[in-house]
């Protein structure tokens, strides 16, 4: 297993897909039958074709989305990157509509290696103040 490898498979995760829009890159960090943990359902394809489309629908409603690494760790076959994100709202997300609003925010991502690629990870993205930004309601059935 090599650590360091991960971490700069990770940087240019973020770097490639998130930043550049390159969602294609997914193909070259995921399993096929990688695991996503996710605090939100999600109806995402399995595999790298879901976190392709995951990574293209966000950024289809934040053309503009930058991405900062503000730290990566790693240990063993596990590597944690804490990222802080920023863009305008100007296509549809999670039902909402275009908001026209600049966001920022943060989430944490570990991600679980095995022979080279991603096999698991685990998201945790600040969806509460993303939505709180946008100005969207902030639990089902809520107006406010």
């Amino acid at each position: 297993m090599d650590t360091e490898q991960n971490k700069s498979t990770v940087r240019r995760f973020y770097e490639e897909v998130w930043n550049r829009g390159n969602v294609d890159f997914a193909f070259q960090v995921f399993a096929e039958d990688y695991i996503r943990h996710d605090l939100r359902p999600t109806s995402a394809l399995p595999g790298p074709e879901g976190q392709k489309q995951i990574a293209a629908d966000f950024r289809a409603a934040f053309p503009d989305l930058e991405w900062t690494i503000d730290i990566i760790l790693a240990e063993g076959d596990l590597v944690t990157g804490r990222w802080t994100a920023s863009g305008t709202n100007t296509g549809q997300w999670g039902g909402i509509e275009p908001t026209g609003k600049k966001v920022v925010f943060s989430g944490v991502n570990i991600f679980r290696f095995a022979d080279g690629k991603v096999v698991e990870i685990w998201n945790h993205r600040d969806d509460l103040g993303l939505r709180e930004q946008l100005g969207a309601p902030i639990f089902a059935g809520s107006t406010g």
